[in-house]
């Protein structure tokens, strides 16, 4: 039976997944602050950030920080973080090419520079939390990268290399020595990459940034859905169902919700990714699995699981599953999903068999991720630069939105810089096709991606085809 690719129903998934609740833990298991008023006047701004995710709140903290005279609003449909920002793993990673050889085969020529600057912005993250004293349960663990498969032994003993040419610290560890880091029957191998990834409690740091730019000066209206931006008198203006806001210049930060920037639907879709949260662990539990690092964890196959540890040792436990809906749909409905959480439980005890018939899930949801073909973050601008739009993280948004939000803030300045230069921000990653062929394209290359896990990664033409053109579908 090859690892996760063989669909055998575990006998506890459905006891297991009884009485789980359909909402996003991070945000139940927490007091959420109330959030702000609606607009309902005609305002005047300076800067208009619209999305209060995290991409819109550093964008708003280091615009304030950049220049405190300037008046600041920010606009979000529903209320900060609703999104992904704190619905995700908590991973906060250097890296702002998705992953080191992602950017090896993307930006080879730039990637020194790629890395620095990620972990420079690593750095000011965890800056900024002390100088704001933000409580996001904050853990310097680093991340593991699993093997369950042999073919995956051997990409993990050959990447040490490249991570070593690019100056990060990595060891492989063989199966000894990853049971002795992480007991899972699934794991062949394990690779150990350090001081390159934080865990943090994702919607406790969204609910801090946004009190930092509170206490800044910066204005937040909630439940203020923005309608549509039009130009007038050298002006832009922000219309929402209630009010509107006049401003020179404009970001919008709305990552998987694309609107109201229509042309930003060319080059990123939206995918939901599903996620499941287990009670807390006993101590006699945690033993069972030794993890005393408490690494965020992430086998390596094309379909992958990350997992980690939260704050009171429970297991977080997601991906794999990635589904896009015909025109990157969205709603309720779409969290729902049965089948993908049946299926994440299932890799789950397989995973930690141990576990089996004495641990129960207490949380599950899903949640859009904004995605583009390379992966990684793309920016545009309209109305001749007053608007600068910026988004598609693919999963890697909690640390990379803050350097989405830097560049975002010197493109709207027409400031000519490092980050401004690099490619990554020149050149728009390949578009997706249009409807009814996104769908096709998107669901055929699903199909062959998993018939490459389950064919020890051969890529095959399809995807080899993909490689060459730099396309992707990721999560």
């Amino acid at each position: 039976m090859t690892i996760f690719v063989d669909r055998k129903r575990n006998k506890w998934t459905k006891t297991a997944l009884k009485d789980t609740k359909q909402k996003v833990f991070w945000s139940d298991s927490n007091t959420q602050p109330p959030p702000s008023k609606p607009l309902s006047v005609a305002a005047v701004a300076d800067i208009v950030i619209i999305g209060a995710g995290y991409t819109g709140l550093w964008t708003a903290l280091q615009a304030k920080e950049d220049t405190p005279e300037k008046k600041i609003i920010v606009l979000e449909a529903n209320v900060a973080g609703f999104g992904a920002s704190s619905r995700n793993g908590g991973f906060c990673e250097s890296s702002l090419t998705h992953g080191l050889h992602n950017g090896i085969a993307r930006w080879e020529d730039e990637l020194n520079t790629l890395n620095r600057l990620g972990r420079e912005n690593l750095k000011g993250i965890l800056d900024s939390i002390k100088k704001y004293n933000i409580d996001a349960d904050v853990e310097e663990t680093g991340t593991l990268y699993t093997a369950n498969a042999e073919w995956q032994v051997e990409e993990l003993k050959e990447s040490v290399e490249d991570y070593t040419k690019y100056g990060i610290k990595a060891t492989f560890l063989n199966k000894t020595e990853i049971q002795k880091e992480l007991k899972s029957e699934t794991n062949l191998a394990g690779l150990r990459v350090e001081n390159e990834t934080i865990m943090v409690n994702p919607a406790k740091l969204v609910w801090g940034l946004k009190r930092a730019c509170l206490n800044l000066g910066v204005k937040f209206y909630e439940h203020t859905e923005v309608l549509d931006v039009i130009e007038e008198n050298n002006n832009l203006i922000i219309k929402t169902p209630k009010g509107s806001v006049t401003a020179p210049q404009v970001i919008s930060a709305t990552n998987a919700w694309v609107k109201p920037i229509k042309k930003i639907r060319n080059h990123i879709i939206t995918i939901f990714d599903h996620v499941l949260m287990t009670e807390p662990l006993s101590d006699a539990q945690l033993a069972s699995i030794g993890w005393e690092g408490r690494q965020g964890v992430g086998d390596c196959a094309n379909q992958f699981h990350y997992y980690r540890l939260s704050a009171d040792n429970r297991i977080l436990w997601g991906g794999w599953d990635a589904n896009y809906y015909k025109n990157s749909e969205m709603g309720p409905d779409k969290e729902k999903r049965e089948t993908s959480f049946e299926l994440l439980s299932d890799h789950f005890f397989e995973a930690f068999p141990q576990l089996e018939g004495q641990l129960k899930f207490t949380h599950k949801w899903a949640g859009p991720i904004g995605t583009t073909s390379q992966f990684s973050a793309t920016f545009g601008t309209k109305f001749n630069g007053k608007l600068v739009w910026v988004g598609g993280y693919t999963g890697l948004g909690v640390g990379a939105s803050r350097f989405g939000a830097r560049v975002a803030l010197d493109l709207l300045e027409n400031i000519d810089n490092e980050r401004t230069q690099l490619k990554m921000v020149q050149k728009k990653p390949m578009p997706f096709p249009p409807e009814p062929l996104r769908h096709f394209f998107i669901q055929y290359t699903k199909k062959k991606i998993a018939q490459s896990d389950a064919n020890d990664g051969k890529r095959g033409i399809w995807l080899g085809i993909l490689d060459s053109l730099g396309l992707g579908f990721d999560s």
